[in-house]
């Protein structure tokens, strides 16, 4: 396995922001790493790249164990952080030559152009980092990534601050790292999850909550949703005690959405408490439980009105 996090802890004070994880992922595998803010997947992915100390537990790259050979390690790595640092004065292949000294790269001036082509860089190449928007300042951050040609590529949030059309395009280039790479990679744009990856691992409040195959997760979650919105607000309780549901989550004061395995009898008693209680719906529909419900499920996004 290229990535193995065996156990892994973290504590801050006494708060365990990562508890006893343990993950894997192979070669030429895209994995999404998914959970809410302060899950701990920023920490974990620092912890692998050597950023950051465990308190417990084991983090090995390519073989290599982070903790005794952190070297070792970040010659293995391509990583871009969420922070993307960049030194605003430097010119765009300056930075990049710096980055391929680092790592002792040979022919850097060859590498230097192939990345600028990779990551579509070339119209802004002449600028200074300081001078660019944040999707270019993406864009110079993900190529020093790719300077040295890792085998394992750890990207925290790749697409933020790209327009829609950069985000198209930084997509197939993960895509195509990733059959020959091993990229794991964390973004809260779930959509961007289902197009790119296979598998998932989440993790919430520090604890791992799926490994999973999207197939499978979805199989094993199975179910449909029915999303409601009400002219007038409501406490939970009044949906969570209908026949059929499972789950309840609030998405906007009166909108609100219902897993269940049996949409049409949900859709019935709705209309029936609108009725009862003189509420007003304003829209009414079923759907396949998305991505997006199964995470909010997994990660106990919490209910209004509780």
């Amino acid at each position: 396995m290229s990535i193995e996090v065996k156990e892994l802890i973290k504590v801050y004070g006494e708060q365990r922001a990562v508890d006893a994880i343990s993950f894997t992922v192979g070669k030429g595998e895209i994995v999404g790493f998914l959970g809410p803010n302060g899950a701990g997947k920023s920490t974990t992915m620092k912890i692998l790249t050597g950023f950051l100390s465990q308190d417990g537990g084991e983090a090995i790259v390519c073989g290599i164990n982070t903790r005794i050979q952190p070297l070792e390690t970040k010659r293995k790595i391509g990583y871009l952080p969420e922070a993307n640092p960049l030194y605003p004065d430097m010119y765009v292949r300056e930075y990049l030559d710096f980055a391929a000294s680092i790592h002792g790269v040979t022919g850097r001036k060859k590498k230097i152009e192939e990345v600028i082509g990779t990551v579509g860089l070339s119209p802004e190449s002449k600028k200074k980092l300081g001078q660019l928007s944040k999707g270019y300042k993406q864009r110079a951050g993900l190529a020093a990534a790719l300077i040295h040609d890792p085998e394992v590529l750890i990207l925290d949030e790749p697409t933020s601050g790209l327009d829609p059309n950069q985000i198209v395009e930084i997509r197939e280039v993960i895509k195509k790292l990733g059959k020959d790479k091993t990229v794991l990679f964390s973004s809260h744009i779930l959509q961007e999850v289902e197009v790119l990856c296979d598998r998932v691992v989440i993790i919430n409040k520090g604890k791992l909550v799926a490994d999973s195959e999207l197939s499978l997760l979805r199989q094993h979650n199975a179910g449909n949703t029915v999303k409601v919105t009400f002219k007038e607000e409501l406490n939970a309780p009044m949906l969570q005690n209908l026949q059929g549901v499972t789950a309840v989550n609030a998405l906007s004061p009166g909108e609100w959405e219902l897993v269940t395995d049996e949409p049409d009898l949900v859709k019935k008693q709705l209309l029936e408490l609108a009725l009862q209680n003189k509420l007003n719906i304003v829209s009414l529909q079923s759907e396949t439980r998305s991505l997006e419900a199964i995470f909010r499920s997994l990660t106990g996004h919490p209910v209004k009105g509780e």
